[in-house]
């Protein structure tokens, strides 16, 4: 009888250890997540008041960060009532095709209190959301890179 009791203390404890095993790689998993998963970084950001001072255009460049992100930045504009509580409304949003921040800079230029100029300066980014009116705003863009011309571009 001893001798079984010797063997299976020992089936026991190989179990334990295998356990243990699991739960030390499951531990030392998650702590590898969410050390390793950061969240977005703001880049750059700029701010301009409409000349009747009711309206503020935000931008903001945002670089991802985390396990197969790959940083590139993504600017967004957004348009906001200079008084109350309300969400800011997104006007615009580029996708950067390269990670440096200078890319990821955005011109804003109020031409009147209904309207507004959104300029950028390189062919790596690419628009992915463009409003063209928000709360009587009259909203345009232009492609600095193409001079050639001034009109805005088209969704």
């Amino acid at each position: 009888m001893k001798h079984r009791l010797r063997r299976g203390n020992t089936v026991r404890k190989s179990k334990l250890r295998g356990v243990k095993v699991a739960v030390m790689f499951l531990i030392c998993g998650i702590c590898s997540a969410v050390l390793g998963c950061r969240g977005s970084q703001t880049i750059w950001s700029t701010e301009s008041r409409s000349p009747d001072g009711k309206m503020v255009a935000t931008a903001q460049a945002y670089a991802n960060g985390g396990f197969g992100i790959s940083g590139t930045p993504e600017t967004f504009v957004y348009l906001n009532w200079a008084t109350g509580s309300q969400k800011a409304m997104e006007v615009l949003s580029l996708d950067n095709e390269t990670d440096a921040p200078d890319d990821a800079v955005v011109g804003i230029r109020w031409i009147s209190p209904t309207r507004l100029e959104l300029t950028y300066k390189e062919n790596r980014q690419r628009v992915s959301f463009q409003a063209v009116k928000f709360a009587a705003i009259e909203i345009t863009l232009r492609n600095l890179a193409d001079q050639s011309s001034n009109a805005p571009l088209s969704q």
